[in-house]
């Protein structure tokens, strides 16, 4: 609005100033007119008297010059003219052209000149009424007070509609701005006034459409916050209800080992006590895990473009020597020499690790697990296939959840599969149960070929 101000006192003053001075060179150039126009035919008259040949009457044209002026003009204004050579009424205060030049026409010149410290505004007229006359040369100029009081005149009359108007626009503008920030006040008193526990929505009632957008981003802000804490939440659950039963034994195998005298009993504690830390290593490394995996924490684990088929066949040449121990027949069927893609190496490798573990592990003896790599214009497939007993269909989505065991037996900790589900949905993929023929179970992973960035 300041600006609008401004820009408009701007307006008004250079229109008012543009018409008063066009006002009042309209007002000289008639006067000039009049008085050229009657010299102009006195020369005539005298050129067709039957003694044109001898001297122009100046005396007599003079005296005309003064009355013309006298009738015309007021007190304020000052006028000078030459006729030919000679000036004939008053002094210019600004110097007559010395040479008329024969085809000149009609000119109308307006210069600024400052006389006794009054400033004045100047017109010139030259014209040359026949070749056979003198040229004339009229100078009438007039100081600046009237000029003035037309300049404040126009200035009255144009800021006379003007300003009601730009006070009626910035009253109305401040109350527009003033109503429509109205809902962006009562948000900010929502927030300030919310405790930090507290991640419900913002709700604004009546709130234009643009407010609308943001409270909306935030709301989405403050139930992503509260989705994150309460993963965290649920972490921190679950690894104080899975850590507390390992260490609470492996406690008591230690007291247990402290009361033995004898070697073979202290030998047998200690294996206890070494089982005992064997599986919460394992516990704590699958949280860990299952915590890098889970949405929000990728964002900091880099993405890079690797060879899928690669690393499934060095996987499987590394758990070769743990599927035999096992007496398993582990093979690789590649069926795709080269499989690119943008993933996370470390999490992929946890991948395809936990679901050959899980085959070596829940199989019988002289069972086999087949790890199959095909795919198809959009995406890879990676099949782990065993020959073992398979999983019921009422279970195949349970084992996917946290700390879900089927069996009760082993050193498993119900995270694997549900670590898998995280790191695939992390690589936009998906992963399900197959049963395999004639019996056992396919674990079904498929990857697209061009990951979005997660």
């Amino acid at each position: 609005m300041l600006a609008l101000w401004s820009a408009g006192a701007a307006v008004i003053y250079l229109a008012s100033f543009h018409f008063a001075n066009e006002s009042n060179d309209a007002a000289l150039m008639r006067l000039g007119r009049v008085i050229a126009q009657q010299i102009s035919q006195s020369l005539q008259i005298a050129q067709s008297a039957p003694d044109k040949q001898q001297s122009l009457d100046l005396a007599a044209l003079t005296a005309q010059s003064r009355q013309l002026f006298a009738a015309v003009a007021d007190e304020n204004v000052h006028l000078a003219v030459k006729v030919g050579e000679e000036t004939i009424l008053g002094q210019p205060l600004h110097a007559f052209a010395s040479e008329v030049s024969e085809n000149t026409a009609t000119i109308h010149e307006v210069h600024e000149v400052t006389v006794a410290n009054e400033p004045h505004r100047v017109l010139h007229i030259q014209q040359l009424a026949n070749r056979n006359l003198p040229a004339i040369q009229i100078e009438i100029a007039r100081d600046t007070a009237a000029q003035s009081k037309a300049f404040q005149r126009y200035l009255l009359n144009m800021a006379l509609p003007l300003v009601p108007m730009l006070l009626l626009v910035s009253v109305l503008v401040w109350f527009g701005v003033r109503h429509s920030l109205k809902p962006l006040r009562t948000l900010k008193l929502l927030v300030e006034t919310r405790q930090a526990q507290d991640l419900s929505p913002l709700s604004l009632d009546n709130a234009p459409e643009e407010l609308n957008a943001l409270s909306s981003a935030l709301n989405q802000l403050l139930a992503s916050t509260e989705e994150s804490m309460n993963r965290q939440r649920r972490f921190i659950a679950d690894a104080a209800h899975q850590l507390r039963t390992p260490l609470a034994g492996l406690k008591s195998q230690t007291e247990l080992a402290m009361r033995e005298n004898s070697p073979e009993g202290l030998r047998d504690r200690l294996n206890m006590v070494h089982t005992s830390a064997t599986r919460s290593i394992h516990l704590v490394n699958q949280l860990l895990t299952l915590a890098r995996s889970e949405p929000g924490s990728l964002n900091g684990i880099p993405k890079v473009k690797m060879d899928l088929a690669r690393l499934i066949r060095d996987l499987t040449g590394e758990l070769v020597p743990r599927a035999l121990a096992a007496r398993i027949d582990l093979g690789c069927d590649c069926l795709v020499s080269e499989a690119w893609i943008e993933g996370n190496s470390a999490l992929l490798r946890e991948l395809f690790i936990n679901l050959v573990e899980n085959a070596i592990k829940y199989i019988p003896r002289d069972g086999s697990v087949t790890v199959r790599l095909t795919e198809n214009e959009q995406q890879y497939i990676v099949d782990v296939e065993d020959n073992g007993a398979g999983i019921p269909d009422a279970d195949k989505q349970r084992v996917f959840e946290r700390f879900f065991r089927r069996e009760q037996t082993g050193n498993g900790c119900g995270l694997g599969m549900a670590i898998v589900r995280e790191i695939v949905e992390r690589h936009s993929g998906k992963v399900e149960l197959k049963d395999a023929v004639p019996h056992g179970l396919i674990v079904h992973v498929v990857l697209p070929k061009n990951l979005a960035t997660a």
